[in-house]
Formats: structure tokens, C-alpha cells, sequence
């Protein structure tokens, strides 16, 4: 196992904003601002995007992890940050604007990863950290765990993290949580589709990783064309969808990998995936 340091630094510049871990064929990213709740800062976001980008080009790694150290998975932005910038010429808006299209470009990437991203909470994900798990293709959660988007409580709607809230739960549980600023449980956010599982505490990286090696065991090539097609579909009405899915599934059954498949499944024997 190994672990890089990313390309930002911490608040104290002694450590990494984010780490990485790698095993098994999956990559770890750890928030590590735990001093700071592990908000998203300027420098964390552009540490999430460089390390995304370099995975994408990455063979050896067939799943990704997004999980945090400290007692908080993501508190969102950093307002302390965010409130420094007011002094500016023009309050601030050229570096809010930077900051959100920066945020919006790293959910974008996970979706947008060939790779299955994972995400392993514990304690809070709120505001721009809720999103993040929203943006992650599976999470699992610690009982501990809960989620929100709190920002109204303190007048600053939760517009961003509602688009990624908004495609993983029921319209109105997602508009109670942007109105209100309440907790979602871990429970409730198993019940409502917003994370996958619930472990005990201390729990959520060790099943992710499980997780992550059922992903790992399958065709990289195959998985990636799966994503892909999974996200687009979403957006199509259905009959545009079929035919999307249709021709996927013609190209997927010309891949090297799907003779593979169904070879070994008829022969009865374990498949050699060559992920093309």
C-alpha cells in the first residue's frame, strides 16, 4: 500500500489536503482537513480534480474510494474562506464564481469517471459534502453518520449541492432538507436512496473497500461503458433511452470481454477479462 501526497497543501502546510491510498486495484481518496471539518477549500477541490484526472488515465485502478479522516466525512465549503474574500474589489464575486464552477466541475468528474467512485462516510456530509456523496456512484455510511444541507440556516441556499441531492432522492425529501436544513439520518438516508448501506461506526471504509473489490473483479472496459450509459439514459425520455441503451448493449457485445464473459459462463469457468 502506498499513499501520495496531492498536489495542494493544508491549512498548516505540513500536510496534504488529500491523500491516496492504493490496493487492490482501488484508489482511496481521504479528505484530510479534519481540523476543519474536511470543508471543501480552494485547495482541496483542486487536489479532488487533479487526482480524478489522474486516475481516469489510470489501467491499474478499476474502482475509487472517497473517504475522510477525522470525525467529519465533509462540512461543505469553506466559509472562512468564502467570508475572507468579501474585502475584495467586487465583494467577492469573481472568487465565488471560481469556487462554485470549481466545485460543479468536480462532481461532474466523478460522474464523468470511467472508474465506479465509492464514497465512505462518517459523521456529517453536509452542504457541498452531501453533495459529494450524492456525486459518488455508491456510498456507504457509518450509523453515526447523517446528512443536510443546511445552508438557509444561515441564508445561502443550498443551490449546488441541490442538483446532485435532487437525482438521488425523492423531490420532496430533497426539498425538505434544502428548506429546513434538518438532518437526514443514516437510516433515512438508506431508505431514500442516498447511500447504499449502513455499517457500524469505524465500519465505512472497510465495506467500501468490500465494495470495491467486487468492482474490481469485473471488466474495466465494460464498466466504464456501463457508467457511462447509466447517466446519459437518466436524462433521455424513454423511448430515446431505449434506443441509446440499445446500440450500447450492440457495441458492449463487440467487445473482446463480452465474448469473454459468455464463454467462461457457458464453459463454467472463471472469465479472463483483457478490459476491451
Amino acid at each position: 500500500m502506498n499513499q501520495q501526497a496531492a498536489l495542494a497543501r493544508s491549512d498548516d502546510a505540513t500536510a496534504p489536503v488529500l491523500l491516496r491510498e492504493d490496493a487492490e486495484g482501488i484508489a482511496t481518496l481521504i479528505l484530510n482537513r479534519p481540523q476543519a471539518r474536511n470543508s471543501l477549500s480552494e485547495a482541496m477541490l483542486l487536489a479532488l480534480a487533479a487526482h480524478l484526472t489522474a486516475l481516469a488515465k489510470d489501467p491499474a485502478v478499476r474502482a475509487i474510494i472517497i473517504a475522510a479522516n477525522g470525525t467529519a466525512f465533509s462540512a461543505g465549503h469553506d466559509l472562512k474562506e468564502l467570508a475572507a474574500h468579501r474585502a475584495d474589489g467586487d465583494r467577492g464575486r469573481a472568487y465565488y464564481k471560481l469556487i462554485m464552477e470549481s466545485c460543479a466541475n468536480v462532481m461532474q468528474q466523478i460522474v464523468k469517471q470511467p472508474q465506479p467512485v465509492i464514497a465512505a462516510v462518517q459523521g456529517p456530509a453536509t452542504a457541498a459534502g452531501c453533495q459529494l456523496v450524492a456525486s459518488c456512484d455508491l456510498a456507504v455510511a457509518a450509523s453515526d453518520a447523517f446528512f443536510a444541507t443546511p445552508g438557509v440556516n444561515i441564508g445561502l441556499f443550498c443551490s449546488t449541492p441541490m442538483v446532485a441531492l435532487s437525482r438521488n432522492v425523492p423531490r420532496k425529501v430533497a426539498m425538505e432538507m434544502l428548506v429546513t436544513g434538518e438532518n437526514l439520518t443514516a437510516e433515512d438516508a438508506l431508505r431514500y436512496g442516498l447511500i447504499n448501506d449502513v455499517v457500524a461506526p469505524g465500519a465505512a471504509r472497510s465495506e467500501a473497500m468490500a465494495i470495491g473489490r467486487k468492482v474490481a473483479a469485473k471488466s474495466a472496459h465494460v464498466l466504464k461503458l456501463g457508467k457511462e450509459a447509466f447517466y446519459r439514459q437518466l436524462e433521455l425520455g424513454l423511448a430515446d433511452a431505449y434506443n441509446f441503451t440499445a446500440e450500447v448493449m450492440v457495441e458492449n457485445m463487440m467487445a473482446r470481454d463480452a465474448e469473454e464473459g459468455i464463454n467462461a459462463f457457458v464453459e463454467k469457468r472463471a472469465p479472463l477479462w483483457e478490459d476491451r
